[in-house]
């Protein structure tokens, strides 16, 4: 649901009139938007917003386990536009079992070792990252440590 006052709020409306199904909630909160788009929307979502509305610089990809919750994994997108000096937080919420989501990097080269880091230490894919592999734990290390449910001593 989107509340009316962040319905005209100018990125929000520009978004919709561009993909009335995007946006699934939105709020506006201490001067920051955000927005929770459908994952199946997001890369569409993404090039409209950075080459419509100026969004073009990303300014972090991360992710929220929220074990044992479905849908678990909230994969979160900070994104700054330089000329209105804005900024804009999408959210795509995604199963625990599939935990799957278009990579942004095409759009934004900088999210190529986000998306790393939050594949090797949440487990999400992002489908049609260039070279998906781990960044920060050894190659052979077994399981995506930030998991709600992985063992604090890790696996023996």
């Amino acid at each position: 649901m989107i509340p009316p006052e962040v319905a005209r709020i100018p990125d929000t409306a520009a978004l919709l009139e561009f993909d009335p199904g995007a946006i699934a909630e939105g709020k506006y909160d201490r001067r920051e938007l955000t927005l929770m788009i459908s994952p199946e929307r997001l890369f569409p979502a993404c090039e409209f917003l950075k080459t419509k509305r100026g969004y073009r610089y990303l300014s972090d990809v991360t992710a929220v386990d929220r074990y044992p919750s479905e849908p678990r994994f909230e994969v979160v997108y900070q994104l700054y536009c330089h000329d209105r000096k804005e900024r804009l937080r999408l959210k795509c919420l995604l199963n625990g079992e599939r935990a799957v989501i278009a990579s942004v990097v095409p759009i934004w080269g900088a999210a190529n070792w986000y998306e790393r880091e939050v594949y090797d230490l949440f487990g999400v894919q992002f489908q049609g990252h260039p070279h998906l592999r781990r960044i920060l734990m050894p190659e052979d290390w077994e399981g995506h440590p930030l998991r709600k449910d992985y063992p604090v001593t890790g696996y023996r």
